[in-house]
């Protein structure tokens, strides 16, 4: 049986239409990734655009409920997978508005990852300290639940001695990644060693979820890691 979508609504922030639309077209690529982490980072990377855009909190609230009624009304299959990625990963406050219009979608094709976007588990945590003036860098390593090791991957974030973040990188090469740092830890240029969940998910919540600005090449991770951070005991 078709489903009939819901006519557009009004948007709260009529002056954004274009950039809805840009993200409506460019999600048209988004099924045709090869898996969950790809389409999640993808769509983590165009929240970082939103949010940086947006001059205050309910600027983003109003921009994130807009882009949802564009996609809704759009019922790609694009359109369908960006929803799903944001009832998965996105700010709280979008996600079950998100996860209604991704359901009114479901006669729409969906894509072959749908179901594991954002189920993963958290691994080992590893504290790199790189020097006196670098602060602390926590690796926090996730596996997609069911999944073995493929799509296993790494949050890295670096933190000021101030606790703000100064880098946020989503990491796919883990054992390159870990290799690394053990032989810049042998050089002498850094320090390595493992560090409990539960101390790394409280500083990650605390520096990702601040009131202040982060550096602007922040913000393309920055949906994804808050969502990782999340899952951290």
């Amino acid at each position: 049986m078709s489903t009939t979508r819901p006519s557009a609504r009004p948007l709260l922030l009529p002056a954004l239409r274009e950039v809805y639309d840009a993200f409506v077209r460019e999600a048209d690529a988004l099924p045709a990734l090869p898996a969950a982490l790809q389409a999640e980072v993808w769509t983590s990377t165009q929240l970082g655009g939103l949010e940086a855009a947006a001059p205050h909190e309910q600027g983003r609230r109003a921009a994130l409920g807009d882009l949802i009624g564009r996609l809704s009304a759009a019922g790609t299959p694009g359109a369908r997978a960006f929803l799903r990625a944001l009832a998965a990963i996105g700010p709280e406050v979008g996600r079950r508005a998100a996860g209604k219009a991704a359901d009114a979608l479901r006669d729409v094709p969906a894509a072959s990852w749908e179901d594991a976007l954002g189920r993963v588990v958290p691994g080992q945590a590893w504290l790199i300290q790189e020097g006196p003036l670098d602060g602390d860098r926590l690796v926090c390593e996730f596996r997609y639940a069911g999944a073995g090791t493929a799509g296993m991957h790494a949050l890295a974030v670096r933190l000021t001695y101030g606790g703000a973040p100064s880098e946020v990188v989503v990491v796919g090469d883990v054992a390159a990644l870990m290799t690394a740092a053990r032989q810049a830890m042998q050089a002498e240029l850094c320090v390595v060693q493992p560090y409990g969940t539960a101390d790394a998910g409280a500083r990650l919540r605390t520096a990702l979820n601040g009131a202040e600005p982060v550096p602007a090449d922040c913000y393309p991770a920055l949906a994804l890691a808050r969502h990782r951070a999340s899952l951290l005991p």
